[in-house]
């Protein structure tokens, strides 16, 4: 279909971009926050910069299973709404709340763990020292992190991706001034360093769960949604929740460890491999971190057209969503190899701590490149993922993303380690590895089709609609 077609023909390009604009704007909103707490961290102290990425990549290692879990009620309420029965989502909804009080309170009782976990990284003392602090407060942060987005996902479902964008927005506001005011002490505020960051991530998620609640539970959606009367335990739906959520967490969970494994052995290299891998991944989250947001927007679009059980409208959606990514990230592999100085420059350090920043501001620019090579095939990866989840295909998925990564990292590390090779180039190569054979494997998936046949919702089952 010729471009003009496609773009006002549903599931084309217009639709995906009303839908995963908004979602592209609020993932650069969040990579925002967290590329200037780099860049306010790489200048207050390039120990403190470091510390964060093992720290926030450990922290999130454990959060990404729940979040995999809980995000997957994005696809419930858009099969929901592709079905024309609007009176389950707020079923939908509670059970991924049910799901997520007792995940958060668990990942904030892994601080008492943080001191024996970082030992075995085998960094520095005074680097460990501050991944500890900085893990310990964004677990505590855990609980508001996921019930946060699994709200959001009330109006993602139904493509309505306006409000979270405006919200996510709204963060920027809140949480980049406080960041720089508790890591450096401005004003009335004590100088906290990297736990000043940490402090300032937290307050970040706690706002907009606030006004995600404000928005949700009012009379008019309980009329329309069943918000508030469908608070209770729903065993067979929250159980077809947790059949098609549970892998998908369980995937999201060994592509962060496999990264976790990947930063934490660098970090045994030297610190300024680490720094400068750190620094790298920062810029590079700027590219990456828009794509997830049409990776949920391919996902929406191919829930909504399953629920209408319509799988050829949601392999065309996929196919539009994924022109559009690739088309952004070429635009950013070009801009990471010919401006890498550049963009490494915003770590800098000021005053003497700046000159040790030049060797790591060699050895970024050649893992610039790396970056730069791989950000096409991770669009193929990220969408084509994200049309496999919206059609509830999350267990091939997980087989998929745990082989690769243990044959592609985990098992290669190892072996980098066992050797005593410290050479930054292999780890990287088989980052690339990596991203190649998923890009290969999902994309023979999705075109041989097996993702067709899947009924998340039970279409057939009446006794759901009401």
């Amino acid at each position: 279909m010729n471009p003009v077609k496609r773009w006002n023909a549903q599931g084309g390009y217009r639709e995906a971009l009303n839908i995963g604009l908004p979602l592209v704007v609020s993932m650069i909103s969040n990579t925002a926050m967290t590329f200037t707490d780099r860049i306010f961290l790489g200048n207050y102290s390039l120990e403190a910069l470091g510390a964060a990425l093992p720290a926030n990549v450990m922290a999130f290692l454990f959060l990404s299973f729940f979040m995999g879990v809980s995000e997957y009620v994005n696809v419930f309420i858009a099969q929901y709404t592709g079905a024309c029965r609007p009176e389950n989502v707020g079923r939908a909804l509670w059970q991924g709340i049910w799901f997520c009080i007792p995940s958060g309170l668990c990942l904030a009782a892994l601080g008492f763990l943080a001191e024996p976990l970082f030992q075995l990284g085998g960094h520095p003392e005074e680097l460990r020292r501050l991944e500890i602090v900085y893990f310990q407060i964004l677990t505590v942060g855990s609980l508001p992190c996921l019930l946060g987005l699994c709200l959001s996902n009330f109006f993602a479902g139904r493509g309505l991706t306006k409000p979270v964008m405006l919200i996510s927005i709204g963060g920027i506001f809140i949480n980049i001034p406080l960041d720089y005011c508790l890591i450096n002490g401005v004003g009335p505020f004590p100088e906290m360093g990297i736990a000043g960051a940490g402090l300032a991530t937290v307050i970040g998620f706690v706002v907009p769960l606030i006004v995600y609640t404000l928005l949700i539970f009012t009379p008019r959606n309980e009329r329309t949604f069943k918000v508030l009367s469908g608070w209770r335990l729903d065993r067979e739906m929250f159980g077809r929740f947790l059949k098609y959520g549970l892998p998908g967490g369980v995937q999201f969970f060994l592509d962060i460890f496999a990264i976790s494994f990947f930063v934490f052995i660098v970090g045994r290299f030297g610190s300024v491999e680490l720094a400068s891998t750190s620094a790298v991944f920062s810029i590079y989250n700027l590219a990456f971190m828009p794509t997830i947001g049409l990776h949920v927007a391919a996902s929406i679009m191919v829930g909504q057209a399953m629920g209408d059980n319509n799988p050829d409208r949601a392999a065309f959606a996929t196919h539009s969503v994924l022109h559009l990514a690739l088309a952004y990230m070429i635009v950013m592999a070009v801009v990471f190899w010919v401006m890498p100085e550049y963009l490494l420059n915003l770590f800098r350090a000021s005053g003497d701590a700046g000159a040790d920043f030049d060797a790591v501001l060699e050895m970024g620019k050649t893992l610039m490149r790396y970056a730069a090579v791989f950000t096409v095939c991770d669009a193929v990866v990220i969408v084509y993922m994200g049309g496999l989840k919206g059609a509830g295909d999350t267990r091939f998925i997980m087989l998929v993303m745990g082989t690769a990564s243990i044959a592609s990292i985990v098992i290669p590390m190892l072996v980098l380690s066992w050797l005593g090779i410290t050479n930054i180039h292999w780890p990287w190569l088989f980052l690339l590895v990596y991203v190649v054979v998923l890009a290969v494997i999902f994309t023979a998936r999705f075109i041989r089709g097996p993702w067709r046949r899947i009924d998340l919702i039970g279409r057939g089952d009446r006794s759901e609609m009401g």
